[in-house]
């Protein structure tokens, strides 16, 4: 199971870094991972002040998720001073979360600064931009590279379009294709509507639908919707258990449960389902 994966949560949270006051809130709202913000949410003049900030954020001992960091992008002079800054932490991230990322490069220049001795955060990339799709074989073979992230919000308002599901339904599959051919996990993008829990659940069900591995959330009340989603119920869990059985018993030939037949690509599935279980409990 990859490492920022949890049987906590699917669901990703992002807090602005000069709100502090929101940091255990959101570090508690059952996310499997949660990010403090210092680049879209925090205004240019500010930048300084939310890279101080962000550091309270790393300083809760016993945080009950992965504590991750969205900075600037590494190509800009506020990410080198993002870099710079984090470098000297005390308390580090877990996770730095690239936006913007184009090129394997910016994946391999945030390791280069950041990776040490004694520690070596997880790096993912966030996918938000015509350019980076086309790229996108050539990111995933960064050799840090852990995940990635759909930025929906900056890809529709660059492609001008909307932000409906079926509007980016093929730079979705585009992301979940690349990423599950390179062996890494791929994260949908949020909902921003706050008040619209049925129209996040359909939308986070297809996600996993898709492959998508968890979804982004902006408030914490999101979280809890994405997990239920996101993680394997207790149902499926017994019918991957009995279609691993099935196989065992088959030799891996061809055979059926529950009347469905299965094969070697349900019991690939199966198997992987039965292992993340069992990995985290």
């Amino acid at each position: 199971m990859h490492p920022t994966s949890s049987s906590r949560g699917r669901a990703w949270i992002v807090t602005p870094a000069l709100t502090p006051e929101r940091f255990n809130t959101a570090q508690n709202s059952g996310a499997g991972v949660a990010l403090v913000d210092i680049e879209d949410s925090v205004a240019m003049p500010e930048k300084q002040l939310a890279r101080t900030t962000a550091q309270q954020f790393f300083e809760r001992p016993g945080a009950p998720c992965t504590l991750g960091i969205r900075m600037n992008s590494p190509l800009t002079l506020e990410g080198t001073k993002d870099l710079v800054a984090m470098a000297a932490y005390t308390a580090k991230p877990d996770l730095i979360l690239v936006p913007k990322t184009e090129s394997a490069r910016d994946i391999e220049l945030v390791a280069s600064v950041l990776d040490t001795d004694g520690y070596t955060p997880d790096i993912w990339a966030l996918i938000e931009t015509p350019r980076a799709f086309d790229k996108l074989p050539a990111i995933l073979k960064a050799p840090r590279l852990g995940g990635v992230v759909f930025g929906s919000a900056d890809y529709a308002a660059t492609v001008r379009c909307d932000l409906a599901w079926d509007t980016l339904a093929y730079v979705r599959s585009a992301l979940v294709n690349a990423a599950t051919a390179a062996g890494i996990p791929a994260i949908d993008a949020p909902v921003y509507a706050l008040d619209t829990p049925d129209a996040l659940r359909r939308e986070a069900e297809k996600a996993k639908q898709l492959g998508f591995h968890g979804k982004g959330a902006v408030h914490p009340r999101q979280a809890a919707v994405i997990n239920e989603v996101f993680l394997p119920t207790e149902d499926e869990i017994a019918h991957a258990r009995a279609v691993v059985a099935a196989g065992e018993k088959s030799g891996n030939g061809v055979t059926s449960v529950n009347g469905q037949m299965v094969g070697t690509p349900f019991f690939t599935a199966a198997r992987a389902l039965v292992a993340e279980v069992d990995g985290t409990r």
